[in-house]
Order: structure tokens, then sequence, then C-alpha cells
């Protein structure tokens, strides 16, 4: 094993999601340290999270509380108010303890400059890693501008002045660094958020899900206001008007879970649709191993258009196909593996269509999987974020050879 980064500590602070439950930054978190580097996190106590300080794998794990889960914009304010004193508190701790090299932060919210500011005089590298467009995220939850859209703009761009270097998850947000922030082109490297295939698994799922139907749909991801749970339960609604034997499996937690069951319930849908919450690992790749199709009804919002979603490369690993609403990046990541719908009843359709058309199902499900194998997987992605790493600490590192396609295949069926 190579150790290029060996003598190099690297802090990454992940403000809205515990790790190793992240996984984007626990898989970058692992990259990294498998090249040397002594790796530290700080992220929030959350659901079933709750260990102040542990270590996994060799990394730190630094964990705070955040008070209350916001909804509102004035709840987020205080919210962030409150992680941003824990945030600078430990991070103060860990540099006072063994100095680090490079500040890592990921958004929401764009709060990392101000973390970042008193590091820098002491010649540490802020590299700011952008998961969401807080500004358009801001306008799918509400709905509006206003005053806090125009603060949410603000620290977007004070942030994007103060990082040394961006890494965005996709091209549209890379321009986003340049346009918007005015990030040199050579600062922002895009890296996006690979599947791991070790952890999806392909297996021959259980029929137990189906709760007798011969088909199931599958969606996994967060139930928020902009995820379109709404939507997806409107056009299921209307696909039941054309058949009965599907039933519909729902993965996931958020703030807009229980509102989602209620309405499932108001709709008549208790006995086909199934709410199973955030599930481990291993029950959501069984539950999605058994789909017959999966779905992305994220909202056709500038946020979700711009956006790349994890769980369409997550189907794809998982040999699914997909159905979505046409949207820039969602495209871009399933290309042939999805059926793009225009409106809710179109929706409807395609998933009739899919569910009636076996080959059509496996033909999309094989091209997915192959992409992701090919190009999309993080033996692809992990890469990128070594070779940026070479630029921001200025040493020459050795990414470690990807598997070949038929070491894949063996991990991913074993």
């Amino acid at each position: 094993m190579s150790l290029e980064l060996k003598g190099k500590h690297i802090l990454i602070i992940v403000e809205n999601l515990p790790v190793p439950f992240d996984r984007r930054v626990w898989q970058e978190a692992n990259t990294l340290k498998e090249k040397g580097a002594k790796v530290s996190i700080i992220c929030p106590i959350m659901r079933e999270y709750t260990t102040r300080y542990e270590e996994i794998n060799g990394i730190s794990i630094y964990r705070h509380p955040i008070g209350i889960e916001a909804s509102g914009a004035l709840g987020y304010l205080i919210e962030y108010s409150t992680v941003l004193f824990w945030e600078m508190l430990l991070a103060w701790k860990i540099f006072l303890k063994k100095k680090f090299d490079v500040l890592q932060v990921c958004n929401p919210p764009d709060l990392g400059f101000v973390i970042a500011i008193p590091f820098k005089l002491f010649g540490v590298k802020y590299v700011f890693d952008h998961h969401d467009i807080n500004p358009e995220l801001y306008i799918a939850k509400f709905n509006k501008k206003g005053f806090f859209y125009k603060l949410m703009l603000l620290f977007e761009r004070w942030n994007f002045k103060t990082a040394d270097y961006s890494i965005a998850t996709n091209e549209s947000y890379k321009q986003i660094a340049i346009q918007r922030g005015n990030m040199p082109t050579d600062s922002v490297a895009v890296v996006r958020s690979g599947p791991k295939l070790d952890r999806l698994r392909i297996t021959a799922g259980n029929s137990k899900y189906k709760k007798g139907k011969k088909y199931l749909i599958g969606y996994i991801g967060v139930i928020g206001d902009q995820e379109g749970i709404d939507l997806l339960l409107e056009a299921f609604k209307l696909l039941l008007t054309k058949r009965q034997d599907v039933q519909l499996a729902i993965i996931g937690g958020g703030t807009s879970l229980k509102n989602m069951q209620e309405l499932s319930h108001s709709m008549g849908l208790s006995d086909n649709v199934d709410f199973y919450g955030r599930v481990s690992d291993e029950l959501m790749v069984d539950i999605l191993n058994t789909a017959d199709i999966c779905v992305n009804p994220d909202k056709p919002t500038c946020m979700n258009d711009l956006s790349t979603m994890n769980k369409i490369m997550e189907y794809m690993a998982l040999k699914k196909p997909i159905i979505q609403f046409d949207l820039k990046e969602g495209r871009y990541s399933a290309q042939d593996a999805s059926l793009y719908a225009d409106h809710v009843e179109d929706f409807a359709d395609k998933m009739n269509l899919l569910l009636d058309n076996a080959l059509l199902r496996k033909k999309m499900g094989d091209y997915g999987y192959h992409r992701v194998i090919n190009e999309l997987s993080w033996e692809h992605e992990s890469k990128k974020l070594l070779q940026f790493y070479s630029t921001i600490l200025g040493v020459k590192i050795q990414p470690k050879p990807s598997y070949q396609e038929n070491r894949v295949k063996v991990l991913v069926e074993k």
C-alpha cells in the first residue's frame, strides 16, 4: 500500500449528516486514510450515531449536538448557529492536539468560511465540498426568494471567496463555482458520489416485500418537501386504476415522512404502499433487489435539475430500470437506464409500460449496471479525489488501480 499522504492531517466537517451514515463523506475519508493521511471528522449527533467520540477504520470521529432539527427559515438559523459553535470548538480542539493541513467543509449550510478563516492564518488550506446549492434549495423548500434567499447567495459567495479549492458533485455545480463563485477553473474538481459496489450486492431479493403482488416498485431516499413523494403517490394511485398487481416500497426518513404516511392513508393506498423508514444497508439492498423497477420522483425544480441524486446510481448498481422526471443531471447519470416522465400522468404510464415489458426492464438494468462499473462507481471517482488532493497538498499520489470488471462482478454477486 502506497502512503503518499503519510504525515498529512485532514479535517472534514459535515454539517447536516453523521458519519458513517453520510456515504459520500465516509468514502472520501477512507480513500484519504488508505493513502496514509490522518483523517478527523466533525459531524452532528443524529439518529443512532450518538457517541461523542469514536474511531472507525482508524478515522477519528467527533460528534456534537444540534439541538433541534429545524423546518422553518428562522429555525434553520438557530440550528446552524448552534452547530457552528460546536464545529468551531471541536476544530480548535483537534488543531491544538495535532495541526491539520487541510480543512474540508461539506455543505449545507454555506457557513464553512466562518470556521476556515482563522485556520487559514496558520497555513491551512480550505476545501469547500459542495453538496447542495443552497439558494436553489431555499426556493425548493419555501417557494419564494426574499431576504433569506439573498442571505443564502451572500453566504455562498463568501464561502467560495474564502475557499482555496472546491469539490463539485457534478458539472453543473462546477459551473456555479466558476460563474457564481468566481473560482478559477483549475481550483474546482468534479468528484461524483459514486457507489461502492461491495456494498450494493445483487441478490435474488425476497418476495415477502411484494405482499402477494406480482410486482414491486422501489424508492430509496430522503423524504422531504422537495423529493416528490406526494407526486409518486399520485402517480401510483393512477397506476392502480390500470392494475392491482403491484406494491410500492418507500425506504427512507425525513421531515415529511409522517405527512407522506398520512397522505398515503387518506388516498386509500395503505394496502399497496409500505413505508419502511430508515433501515440497515442489508434490508435496503434486500428490498431494492426485490423491486422490478425503481423510481426517482424528485420534483422538477432548479435545485433538483442541477443536482446529482445518489439513489439513481444505487439503482443502477443493482441493475434496476428507473423512472424519473426529466431533469438535467438525472438524465446525465442514468442515460438509457431510465425513462423520463413529463408529468404525473406520464409517470404512471411509464411505470405501467415497464411493468409490462420484461425485456425492456432487463435491457435498461444491464445498461445502468455497466455504466456504473465502467464510469461512475467510487473506484473511478476516488481517483479524481486523490488527483485533486495531490494538487492541494503538492504531493504526487499514485491512485489505487480499479477492479477489473470481472472482479467487480464477483464482489457484487458473491
